[in-house]
């Protein structure tokens, strides 16, 4: 076992014991984190409001509080930004971690309270090392560098003493100096606004390092070490990196690009980890390699409770984590110590385990088809590309789907914009392919499809070489946590794609 691998293990050695308990007393955890949140609840104006000095246990808290999202916690946040303490947590909020918009606002800002960036932000990475270490003895990802590839914008700060910027900008701030020398870029470089200059200055400033690992989303990463073979003139990244044995992603299912991962980086000693965070907070961490799920973390100043996605208009019907049933789709609401109440991220799970509690990321409750009823989910159409992939042996790099909308001379149908890096020799039994596949998994689409009831079969649109980049380019949307829509439910993006169809 190499030296850095004994050390992490032995130094988390009690935290070990801690995650071991999330499968004996999960219950007991997430209570002790719901009276945490209460007691420091009521000390707020959000508590005041809501009678937290009233609650007692969690039927009180779900008679008391409704359900909110950011559109509806928007004056909350604001006051918080101007300066004013214990509005939504005890004290002042001094970061904001700016994210991708809502119907009514270009950004975001997700407050991050110092209780929630130590207790969760933080604590996150942490747990990442130590299951690392505790899953593979003989890794030596710890021995050289990480390549983190983060967001873009650097913190900006207001009159108010608050300062706002992508979550990664307000983790570098706060990285103890330890860490920040095992990590690589320098912050600088990591928050150049321009992806492709940014990814540049990354190949200059890391070429000649140890990098042992890489985190951040599986897209813009793909995207990035594309560009330093290319850059480098080098077949693959094993011929840069040597010892590269490690990649930590999230953001997005990462099974898509597998198989180009393993193209550019042609080594059975690679590894690959999946963890579930956001600007909202850090959720979950793969325990398990063999596993496609993640362990919930429960003791990161957060209570959860989630919602059935077919009952998203009746907020009575949230469930706490104990009432959670395996193989249903929920959408995710926490309360944390970062302030948020009851609060909508905007995610859908599914549990595959509760012993311990484990999840797999199924979706977005806006990111979806339900135009003529079929109730077309983001873990649906990936399932069904990944099929029709294998089938025709393709590959792709992106695609995002939309509906055809009925009209007077034809029924409604999926349209599908997909940029492939390895085209099908038939593209009809490409679209054949994805249309069973739709069928076999997803019950309300074979029925909308049966005899074409509703809908037809699938339109299938080749997208340019590039397109999906120069379509994020062009709305300012490289890199970070940006990533490609994977479904809509109306025609605004692939209207907007319609200039890149190759054919």
């Amino acid at each position: 076992m190499p030296f850095s691998t004994k050390f992490i293990n032995l130094f988390f050695s009690a935290r070990r014991k801690k995650l071991d308990k999330y499968c004996i007393f999960p219950s007991e955890i997430q209570n002790e984190q719901f009276e945490y949140l209460i007691e420091n609840g009521r000390k707020t104006l959000f508590g005041k409001k809501y009678g937290f000095d009233k609650i007692k246990c969690y039927n009180d808290f779900r008679r008391s509080v409704p359900l909110t999202d950011y559109d509806s916690f928007k004056e909350y946040i604001t006051q918080c930004k101007e300066g004013h303490d214990s509005v939504i947590w005890p004290g002042p909020i001094k970061w904001f971690a700016k994210s991708s918009g809502t119907t009514s606002d270009v950004s975001k800002f997700i407050p991050v309270s110092s209780n929630g960036l130590w207790d969760c932000h933080m604590r996150g990475p942490k747990d990442i090392v130590a299951t690392v270490a505790s899953l593979f003895p003989d890794t030596k990802a710890y021995e050289g560098k990480t390549l983190t590839l983060g967001g873009s914008h650097k913190l900006d700060t207001t009159g108010n003493g608050t300062r706002s910027g992508d979550l990664s900008a307000i983790l570098i701030e706060n990285t103890p100096t330890w860490a920040a020398w095992k990590r690589t870029p320098k912050a600088a470089t990591a928050l150049i606004s321009d992806f492709e200059k940014k990814v540049e200055q990354i190949t200059k400033e890391t070429v000649n390092d140890n990098i042992t690992a890489f985190a951040g989303v599986p897209s813009w990463n793909l995207v990035m070490m594309n560009k330093i073979i290319e850059i480098t003139g080098k077949n693959n990244l094993n011929e840069i990196w040597p010892n590269l044995e490690l990649f930590v992603h999230g953001g997005m299912n990462f099974e898509p690009y597998r198989e180009q991962y393993e193209k550019i980086i042609p080594s059975a000693r690679m590894r690959y980890l999946e963890t579930y965070n956001a600007s909202e907070g850090f959720f979950a961490i793969q325990d398990n390699p063999n596993r496609n799920d993640m362990l919930l973390m429960l003791d990161y100043g957060i209570f959860y409770e989630f919602l059935p996605v077919d009952k998203l208009n009746e907020g009575n019907a949230a469930i706490p984590l104990e009432a959670v049933e395996t193989g249903k789709n929920y959408a995710v609401i926490i309360s944390s110590s970062n302030g948020l109440w009851r609060y909508l991220i905007g995610d859908t799970v599914e549990f595959t385990s509760k012993h311990p509690y484990r999840i797999r990321i199924t979706g977005r409750t806006k990111l979806f088809i339900n135009a003529f009823g079929e109730e077309l989910i983001i873990d649906n159409a990936e399932k069904a590309i990944k099929y029709a992939c294998d089938s025709t042996n393709s590959k792709i790099k992106e695609f995002t789907a939309a509906p055809l909308y009925m009209s007077s001379d034809s029924k409604g149908a999926h349209e599908w914009l997909i940029e492939f890096s390895e085209l099908p020799e038939n593209i009809d039994s490409f679209k054949a392919a994805l249309d069973k596949k739709l069928q076999e998994i997803n019950s309300d689409y074979a029925a909308k499809r049966y005899k074409d009831t509703t809908l037809q079969e699938p339109v299938i649109k080749i997208m340019k070489k590039n397109a999906f980049y120069d379509w994020m380019q062009g709305r300012g949307k490289l890199g970070g946590q940006n990533k490609v829509p994977r479904l809509a439910n109306d025609r605004k993006y692939a209207d907007e794609l319609q200039v890149y169809i190759l054919k």
